[in-house]
């Protein structure tokens, strides 16, 4: 195979032309917007699902760094998107720190409407993930949402240092599961799943045929 053929790639997932994972993308139609803040480092990891979570969620954004712009990067936490309004609450999807502990607002309340809600990923390692957190205070001062009794991770293609931590996918879509009140089996939650499982075969098939 021509040297040229080897490294075309895709220009929507970014990925190898022989490993794009477009096709691994369903539809999860969801209100809660989702903003997926990726370290550099990860942009060209072939286990990493942020990029597979953002096909799947229309309107969701994907901006990759490590320390932003501060201007930049209230915009991109408090101010509207082409196709979505500003937010009345943005959460970050993260476990509370004793160093920096954040209030998280009530998430539920049946006399109210359920508010416009942006959830703020991190993706990268833990380690990168909390220097990204300490670079930007704008992201400190977040109220967070802190996933508990999340059961075994199904991210075996990936060694996670600890127990319990999931990929960003996994992560995301039992996130918004809460916030989205999705009772287990509704379609947004399948279609990531699913999604998920499909990228895990696609990497271990392609690692097996090399």
């Amino acid at each position: 195979m021509p040297s040229s053929t080897r490294r075309a790639q895709c220009p929507t997932c970014l990925r190898p032309q022989s490993a794009c994972i477009c096709a691994l993308a369903n539809t999860a139609l969801a209100d809660t917007q989702v903003l997926i803040l990726q370290h550099p480092l990860e942009l060209q990891e072939a286990k990493g699902t942020a990029r597979l979570l953002h096909l799947c969620l229309p309107g969701s954004r994907l901006e990759v760094g490590e320390a932003f712009e501060p201007q930049q990067l209230q915009q991109w936490l408090y101010g509207a998107w082409p196709g979505a309004e500003s937010p009345q609450q943005t959460l970050l999807l993260y476990p509370q720190t004793p160093d920096q502990p954040a209030a998280l607002t009530a998430l539920i309340d049946g006399d109210a409407p359920a508010p416009v809600r942006r959830l703020v990923l991190i993706d990268g390692t833990w380690r990168k993930s909390r220097k990204m957190l300490y670079a930007n205070p704008l992201l400190a001062q977040l109220p967070r949402l802190a996933l508990t009794d999340t059961g075994p991770a199904g991210y075996r293609i990936r060694k996670a240092p600890r127990d319990g931590q999931l990929s960003t996918l996994e992560a995301a879509a039992l996130a918004l599961q809460q916030l989205e009140a999705w009772p287990d089996g509704a379609p947004p939650l399948q279609a990531l799943q699913q999604s998920f499982e499909g990228l895990i075969a696609q990497y271990e098939r392609l690692r097996a045929a090399h």
